[in-house]
């Protein structure tokens, strides 16, 4: 009988400065099993973040790297700001402020000139896996996925596009920083691709039904590891104040409708996995629980020493759990078979 030939995806969800949490897990895993991560999945999906995170791990930079990026940058894209006094509001943090009223809480320049210290002049051709990216485009009033141009698909539009530049339209998280404006793409405006597809686990997963994985395809069977982001799990008390504005939704407004979508993607592939005929594989490794008095220190754009030190005491716990199981063992010490021009 001829050996099932498997399609490996590793989808990375969004969350800000919260990807350090997902790079040190795979820092763990990377160590554990002494490996690059980017030699043992066909195909890296991440969204806003997460599309950083795969980005980076697409041309075999380390997990550790990554982490350290945060840990370098973060302050650098996501500077503090003081509190200010503002008729009819009273005091108000500035960056707040600016998010109600003047064009965003941060520019991106900090965003822009870290990730040149990452990507350089790479571009999505130069990938060593197939990709997917998603973004949002403004300008087409539509989603938009960015991937590594695959023969399968018969694709010719992405592999030219710089990498700094799909970072920044996947990231552009509305109200926290601006719209990514590309050159590339005729200056098509996107924004986060939190919007729609904050955890992309679907994305990689019709991907691959499309073009590798079935009858007449290459591959017999998916095999799907999921990363999330460290979110806030314990919920909210009743009794809350009915009428919000934008001020007190704050965080809470982009952040609700991140894990809303996330959680959804979760529960639709831990049944379409049973209903398929094709074989699914599925494994999410969920956010380590948040207690009350953490979630101040958890949040998307909170960048300073003790946030850090949380979510890599988070991320060790979360690792040194799954790193035992017979899934993440072959996850990383099985090799991916397809090949690209990277």
């Amino acid at each position: 009988m001829e050996e099932e030939k498997i399609f490996k995806i590793i989808s990375i969800d969004g969350g800000g400065i919260k990807g350090l949490y997902s790079a040190s897990i795979l820092e763990k895993f990377e160590k554990k099993f002494n490996c690059k991560t980017s030699d043992h999945f066909d195909m890296i999906c991440g969204t806003s973040t997460g599309g950083l995170i795969a980005l980076a791990l697409s041309i075999k930079i380390s997990a550790e790297d990554i982490r350290k990026f945060y840990e370098a940058k973060g302050e650098i894209i996501f500077p503090k700001h003081k509190e200010i006094s503002v008729p009819f509001f009273g005091k108000i943090n500035r960056g707040l402020w600016k998010q109600i009223a003047f064009g965003g809480k941060y520019s991106n320049l900090g965003l822009k000139e870290s990730l040149k210290e990452i990507f350089v002049d790479k571009k999505i051709g130069d990938s060593n896996n197939l990709l997917c990216i998603p973004s949002y485009s403004i300008t087409e009033a539509k989603p938009k996925v960015f991937k590594y141009d695959h023969k399968e698909g018969g694709l010719s539009r992405d592999n030219d596009a710089k990498m700094i530049d799909i970072a920044l339209a996947t990231s552009a998280a509305p109200t926290y920083l601006p719209m990514a404006e590309l050159p590339y793409f005729n200056n098509e405006q996107f924004v986060d691709g939190g919007v729609w597809a904050n955890n992309p686990t679907l994305v990689g997963l019709l991907e691959a039904l499309n073009n590798f994985v079935g009858k007449g395809k290459k591959y017999d069977k998916i095999s799907i590891l999921s990363l999330s982001s460290l979110s806030i799990t314990g919920g909210k008390p009743t009794g809350l104040k009915n009428e919000r504005s934008f001020k007190d939704w704050g965080a809470d407004l982009f952040e609700t409708s991140m894990n809303g979508q996330s959680y959804f993607t979760d529960f639709f592939m831990s049944k379409v996995k049973e209903i398929s005929d094709i074989k699914i594989d599925y494994l999410r490794i969920p956010s380590a629980n948040i207690s009350k008095e953490q979630e101040s220190l958890i949040q998307l754009d909170i960048a300073n020493k003790e946030a850090f030190n949380l979510m890599r005491i988070k991320a060790d716990d979360q690792a040194l759990l799954f790193e035992k199981t017979k899934e993440i063992e072959y996850y990383f010490t099985t090799l991916k078979t397809y090949k690209t021009n990277g």
